[in-house]
């Protein structure tokens, strides 16, 4: 098996390079990392009840204080994934709590008058509940009286069975997230989910080993954790700023900003702890304005505006600003030095993308030539560790201009298969381009190595030189890579390219568990992207499903090759099921004719056959740097 290599000459000097242009260190973020320190448990491990690992920064050992940065990292990320190391409770002011270093992401939790409030429980139930145990060792054994979601990104909410039991539901534990909430969260995480899962391993690390050569951090934290993924709808939603609660005898004022981090996000105010959370909506960092594993392109001049709108509304009132990663500001001074570097940086990179894109520039164009101004550039907090200014301005162009750059030689390109073919045939042959991409390589030109192997690759797939060689540059460009993300992917790239993969007995489908999770409504909605519009043909199914675990029924019908549906009252010939039942139909896990002899199904099914027989199953590991 071929191991990860050692940095090359030409990534040293990049590293070096990159270090002596870093802002000065004064330690403050270490400080502010650390303050408020109360207990942890060792590596923060947490196991699952099958005696699994959800969680364990042990593997994170080898970024000790101690430790000097190795050839193999940027020397600024490894910064911020010393910081992220800090793990534990801490406390953000009297009656706010947070532990950190648990997850990707922060779960906080605030004193009420007879429970524990709880923000943002983390990505998977154990490591959110090993969180809850740590709070309850040293602030009391109390209920959970409320949960609030900031965003419908899964690392906000999938934790929360974690810290919710039955009891506390049935005692009428509030839930308390954005309008809309839901159906972003089904929209990112269902509905494209399987592309997205399969992308978010490459760009979380999730195949790298730990290492210096392999993950090191997201950037927003460690990583993912990976326990038992939950669900649970919202009880109430806000719609409007200035809305106020009182959870628990503790009053909110509610900010809600729609686009930013998310398309349903929220910030809000603790008036009596005069705290303000900032969601996700300011980390110490540049943020996605595009997410390299897919998602909605956000809207960068509302980021900007909602957080100077927070500015208005609560920062002459709030003496501790949190958020669902990293760590606090304390002070108003510096919280609002915070925000504003934080609002004018989205500005900047939303205006400047403009600019230049109406002096006719491209993409690519204006991604090569963005730099920020020497006041931003200055701010340890501005660095790309998760987005960058490289991908953030495609992202807004993206948004404005849409994905073609007005060139009609790119408007309708020839697919990777056959553009490699045609470009190896150009070169004079695959020895003779694999001979300019090694002399490239030599002079670490390393993206134009990786572009020139790549055609290669796609048109002789099975040459293991080009591989190599494709892998070898990406290596070398993940090492040298300050987004985290951006390294993930270079380094997942090049391990998928040197070790071939044994083809599966039968197709992984990502995201399948949330199925079960789904409203009826829209399960039925994540079945017409499954719809094989190339082999439906004519046909034309139609049926009436009641399902008996929500007592509710819809009419489904393909016309034109997609799949409609409609609420209707329950009819004779309806064909009564539940929801887990179609979906274990949906994904193969049960056949219809097991399911009949189980009597999990009965009627006339001959529609639904019709149907399932033209539902695609998506496979989880489709190549990505293979055709």
């Amino acid at each position: 098996m071929t191991q990860p290599k050692d940095a090359t000459g030409a990534t040293r000097t990049a590293q070096a390079a990159l270090a002596a242009a870093l802002p000065p260190e004064d330690g403050a973020d270490m400080a502010r990392a650390r303050r408020g320190f109360i207990d942890t448990a060792p590596n923060a491990r947490v196991e699952t009840a099958r005696g699994g690992v959800a969680w364990d920064l042990a593997t994170f050992a080898f970024q000790a204080d101690d430790e000097v940065c190795p050839d193999t990292v940027n020397p600024s990320l490894w910064r911020q994934a010393q910081l992220n190391l800090n793990h534990g409770l801490f406390q953000v002011t009297e009656g706010i709590y947070q532990v950190r270093g648990f997850d990707l992401s922060n779960i906080t939790f605030v004193e009420g008058d007879e429970g524990f409030i709880v923000i943002d429980p983390l990505t998977s139930s154990e490591p959110a509940a090993a969180a809850l145990a740590l709070m309850r060792k040293h602030r009391g054994d109390k209920p959970v009286s409320a949960v609030i979601y900031t965003h419908s990104h899964v690392d906000h909410y999938g934790g929360i069975k974690g810290v919710l039991s039955d009891a506390d539901i049935a005692a009428g534990a509030r839930i308390v997230a954005p309008e809309g909430f839901l159906a972003e969260a089904v929209s990112e995480n269902v509905l494209a989910g399987n592309a997205m899962s399969r992308r978010a391993t490459y760009m979380y690390g999730a195949l790298l080993p730990r290492g210096p050569r392999g993950h090191v951090d997201s950037g927003l934290g460690k990583a993912v954790s990976s326990g038992q993924v939950s669900l649970i709808a919202p009880t109430e939603s806000i719609s409007k700023t200035g809305t106020r609660l009182t959870l628990d005898g503790v009053e909110i004022v509610f900010q809600v900003t729609p686009g930013t981090e998310a398309p349903a996000e929220m910030n809000f105010f603790f008036p009596r702890h005069r705290a303000l959370c900032m969601a996700e909506n300011c980390t110490c960092q540049l943020h996605n304005l595009y997410t390299p594993r897919g998602a909605q392109v956000r809207d960068a001049k509302a980021w900007s505006f909602y957080i100077d709108e927070a500015i208005d509304l609560f920062a002459k009132d709030s003496d501790v600003l949190f958020a669902s990663h990293h760590w606090p500001r304390w002070g108003q001074e510096d919280q609002v030095a915070f925000l504003e570097t934080q609002s004018d940086l989205y500005k900047f990179i939303h205006d400047q993308t403009l600019r230049m894109a109406n002096h006719g520039l491209t993409p690519l164009e204006i991604a090569e030539r963005m730099a920020l101004p020497p006041s931003l550039a200055a701010e340890w907090h501005t660095r790309g560790y998760y987005g960058t200014l490289s991908h953030n301005t495609k992202a807004v162009y993206q948004r404005y201009l849409g994905w073609f750059d007005g060139n009609p030689a790119n408007l309708h390109k020839h697919p990777p298969v056959e553009a490699g073919q045609r470009y190896v045939d150009l070169a004079g042959g695959g020895e003779a381009l694999l001979a300019k991409a090694r002399a490239a390589f030599e002079a670490g030109d390393y993206r134009w190595v990786a572009e020139l192997a790549n055609h290669l690759v796609f048109a002789e797939p099975d040459n293991m030189e080009a591989r190599d060689l494709q892998a070898d540059a990406l290596e070398q460009m993940g090492y040298q890579a300050e987004s985290a993300p951006w390294r993930d992917f270079y380094l997942t790239g090049a391990q998928e390219l040197r070790h071939v993969r044994p083809a599966p007995t039968a197709p992984r489908q990502g995201a399948a568990g949330q199925l079960r999770t789904l409203p009826a409504d829209q399960l039925l909605d994540s079945l017409s992207v499954r719809l094989n519009g190339e082999t439906i043909g004519r046909a034309e199914p139609a049926m009436t499903l009641t399902f008996t675990d929500v007592a509710e029924s819809f009419r489904l019908k393909v016309r034109n090759g997609v799949l409609h549906h409609r609420a209707v009252r329950s009819t004779a010939d309806a064909i009564p099921l539940t929801r887990g039942t179609l979906v274990d139909l949906v994904t193969g896990e049960r056949t219809l004719e097991a399911a009949r002899a189980d009597g999990l199904v009965s009627g006339d099914t001959a529609a639904l056959e019709a149907l399932l027989g033209v539902l695609d199953r998506f496979d989880f590991w489709f190549e990505i740097v293979l055709p």
